[in-house]
């Protein structure tokens, strides 16, 4: 089930996001950043406990940012990174938001997402704040991708 996460979450997401940060597919967050931004998840729940999480990380009154995708291994390959990817466009759309951009390192994941690849530096130089926190800054090797919500 993908819902908006309890306080209790924390701790899984934490565990999916660590382990991604280890592969160097995230940024590394501590628990007291995931606390903070707690309202800013979707996460996907089974049995096993947190199996999936992303965000949606405002950054201004026309755009946001989709950001710690992460799906535990054994459920990758059913389309659950889409669905929760689909739930932070929802709430973007919700909230009135009509730019949605993302970088990463898998662009053919946000192709089939209906994303647009461009240039990074189209982007707001706020954007990259949290770069300096990479082991890759200043040669960063992710993508920039957007959605325009505001077309649909």
């Amino acid at each position: 089930m993908i819902r908006s996460p309890r306080v209790s979450d924390v701790s899984g997401i934490k565990t999916l996001l660590d382990k991604a940060s280890k592969n160097g597919d995230l940024l590394p967050r501590s628990a007291m950043e995931l606390f903070e931004s707690v309202r800013d998840f979707v996460v996907y729940v089974d049995e096993e406990g947190v199996g999936g999480c992303c965000a949606l990380h405002v950054e201004g009154p026309d755009l946001a940012e989709i950001r710690s995708l992460a799906v535990r291994e054994n459920l990758r390959g059913r389309g659950l990174g889409s669905q929760l990817v689909n739930a932070c466009l929802e709430s973007a759309r919700g909230l009135g938001i009509p730019r949605v951009y993302a970088l990463t390192r898998s662009p053919v994941f946000f192709k089939k997402q209906g994303f647009v690849e461009i240039d990074k530096q189209e982007l707001p130089h706020k954007v990259f704040r949290d770069c300096v926190r990479c082991h890759l800054f200043p040669d960063c090797d992710e993508v920039a991708f957007i959605r325009d919500l505001g077309t649909e």
